[in-house]
């Protein structure tokens, strides 16, 4: 596949992705309104690809966003790839399908493009998105992951869907999946944190051996929640390294780390809600770093993670303690 320009990647089932995606999570204390208000910036601004979840809360108005643009002639509804993730409350089978038609129903759409399974920490199904104990910990619920992805695997029969993945699997998790009996569809994708501070290099190389796309997200760093990030990390953008990169191709080194990981192969997910950021964020497709620039870069991993997801440590599924 040639890199440097296409900006699609074939996934196993045939369909295309684009390479370069737009997160569509809101910061908890800012309006919903704003991933509608910049959802629409987006696809103005050429993103094609939208990334969702059902606990994100604000699928409405993406889908109002992407419905406007539609109708105002910007876009078909076939020229934008949308994702949308299962979260862990609903991974009993009986669940998934009933789920995502709710989730389609909220967006005013007959398909999403992809279906994920969020976590591989299936959790107490009810009211609550995070059912904690008295100890902070998630309730887990004893689901076999493999039923769920084959409940997943209905709704691409069911044309609910057109592609299926997963994200935050380790390869443990994801051979679990690779290896069960009477598998249908594979997992096309992978959507994991991954930056120039965790650059993931096993588990691409992995994942490009099955024919697993990897998708990143945190690619600029991470919005420094503290119940949800880790703040001992420093702030990816004031890297040294990456800004010196930048200056040198007269780049911001946001775009230097999403080219970063464009030219391995993975596609990117950029979360901005500044207009001006996300033009910035869809030029990356006009430059190239250098092989000297990649192994610098290469050079500033420190294999550390923004997203721990601290709330899931007690999980029997908790997929951070592998290496990969």
């Amino acid at each position: 596949m040639d890199l440097k320009h296409n900006r699609s990647v074939k996934l196993s089932d045939g369909h295309s992705m684009p390479r370069l995606g737009f997160g569509t999570v809101v910061p908890r204390d800012a309006p919903k309104s704003k991933a509608f208000e910049f959802t629409k910036v987006a696809i103005e601004a050429g993103f094609r690809h939208i990334d969702a979840a059902f606990i994100y809360g604000n699928e409405e108005q993406v889908g109002a966003a992407i419905r406007e643009k539609i109708a105002d002639g910007t876009v078909k509804r076939e020229d934008i790839f949308y994702t949308t993730k299962l979260w862990a409350t609903c991974f009993r089978p009986e669940l998934v399908r009933p789920t995502l038609e709710k989730q389609l129903k909220q967006l005013q759409m007959d398909y999403v493009d992809l279906f994920l399974v969020h976590l591989p920490t299936p959790m107490k199904p009810g009211d609550s998105f995070l059912p904690m104990d008295d100890k902070g910990q998630v309730i887990a619920d004893a689901v076999d992951l493999r039923d769920t992805w084959e409940a997943v695997e209905k709704c691409k029969d069911a044309g609910l869907t057109k592609s299926i993945g997963v994200s935050n699997f380790n390869r443990k998790q994801l051979e679990m999946i690779l290896n069960k009996p009477g598998l249908k569809y594979r997992p096309t994708c992978n959507q994991v944190e991954c930056h120039p501070y965790f650059n993931q290099s096993k588990l691409l190389e992995y994942c490009k051996s099955k024919d697993i796309v990897l998708v990143a997200y945190a690619v600029l760093g991470s919005q420094r929640e503290p119940s949800w990030n880790n703040l001992n990390v420093p702030p990816l953008l004031e890297d040294p390294v990456l800004n010196a990169i930048a200056k040198k191709h007269n780049r911001t080194p946001g775009q230097v780390s999403l080219r970063y990981l464009l030219q391995r192969g993975v596609v990117v997910l950029a979360k901005s809600f500044n207009e001006k950021r996300i033009k910035e964020n869809t030029q990356v497709f006009d430059f190239e770093l250098t092989a000297e620039d990649m192994k610098e870069i290469d050079g500033i991993n420190k294999n550390v993670r923004y997203y721990e997801m601290p709330f899931a440590r007690n999980h029997p599924n908790y997929p951070f303690l592998e290496e990969y």
